[in-house]
């Protein structure tokens, strides 16, 4: 086994190296490490990685088309896990073409490249953001998602639209991870729970957005990379109850799976803030604010999916979460 992972210095491209590597499995990771956010903490993921056996990185872009066919015909992968994107809701409105280049782009030279050389499965990372303006929760892979409220959620279901034509056209086995708010160590420096902890250890402010009335199901990274884990080698098959006259999204006639990856307990904004001040030990300053564009009020994922697929489903609690990051933040951070 020969995986490529892509984003391999993000967070959770980090995080699930380190899994593959731990099991004995071969890994090539890439990344164009863009300055979006900071990037020493970037290099020096890329630094716990280099010591590792079995790892490998190459520093390209997925937007670079030849670079891309080179790398898929020099190296036989035999399995593709794409974390690779330009993340962040907010950031979309204020810099479009950057999703389009990699989320689209990108993911297109991705799937150019399984399909010519071989790849046994690609599995590529989606997102919460795609439920949109649903409010029925929790959010289920068999509902409809026609409705996004960002750019960045536009370009993750235009994602499984790209990957299920492939799976279709060619029998590519693809598999779709939406994952659901994402924390934990070595976590991206752009998410509430780094923003907050920076600013209520310098005693600034924090902004709560939608003036609290938010919920969100915070999924502890070691959950998120267990299942990418588990489904590597389980591949999607065909359903073969599928029926065009009641299609089921998060299915189809040709080998192609959607899956949540989320915690299924919504935890209220307030009560994430007051776990994160007790295992700081500090009282946040609070500043209340509408609702940014682009965010929805509420997630919740329905797992009962991945659980059926490889018996698993995350339930690491909040505050061993949160603790893990505090923990990992004094001593980063010094």
């Amino acid at each position: 086994m020969h995986v490529l992972v892509t984003g391999v210095a993000g967070f959770i491209g980090f995080h699930y190296c380190r899994r593959l590597l731990a099991a004995g499995i071969r890994v090539t990771g890439l990344d164009n490490v863009n300055p979006y956010y900071d990037v020493t903490l970037k290099r020096r993921r890329l630094a716990v990685l280099a010591d590792l056996p079995g790892f490998s990185f190459v520093e390209a872009d997925l937007a670079d088309r030849e670079g891309m066919a080179a790398l898929f015909a020099r190296e036989c992968f035999t399995h593709v896990v794409n974390l690779a994107a330009q993340a962040g809701v907010r950031y979309s409105i204020e810099n479009p073409h950057a999703y389009i280049d990699s989320n689209l782009v990108g993911f297109m030279n991705i799937l150019e490249g399984c399909r010519h050389n071989g790849v046994r499965h690609l599995l590529y990372a989606s997102s919460s953001s795609v439920y949109g303006l649903n409010t029925l929760m929790p959010f289920s892979v068999h509902h409809n998602v026609d409705h996004p409220v960002s750019l960045y959620a536009a370009s993750k279901k235009a994602n499984e639209l790209m990957a299920h034509t492939y799976s279709h056209l060619y029998r590519l086995p693809t598999t779709g991870l939406r994952f659901f708010t994402v924390y934990g160590p070595w976590g991206r420096p752009d998410m509430a729970l780094f923003l907050f902890t920076r600013a209520i250890l310098a005693g600034e402010p924090i902004q709560v957005f939608n003036h609290g009335n938010m919920e969100r199901d915070f999924t502890y990274i070691d959950d998120i990379v267990e299942g990418v884990y588990r489904l590597l080698d389980h591949l999607p098959a065909p359903n073969p109850d599928w029926s065009g006259d009641r299609p089921d999204p998060g299915s189809s006639p040709a080998p192609y799976r959607l899956y949540n990856i989320g915690n299924h307990s919504p935890v209220r904004l307030m009560d994430f803030i007051t776990t994160l001040e007790e295992a700081l030990g500090r009282t946040a300053v609070k500043e209340f604010l509408p609702l940014q564009p682009g965010d929805v009020p509420a997630t919740c994922a329905d797992v009962a999916d991945l659980q059926t697929a490889v018996d698993f489903r995350p339930d690491t609690p909040l505050a061993v979460g949160i603790g893990r990051f505090v923990d990992w933040y004094r001593e980063y951070y010094r």
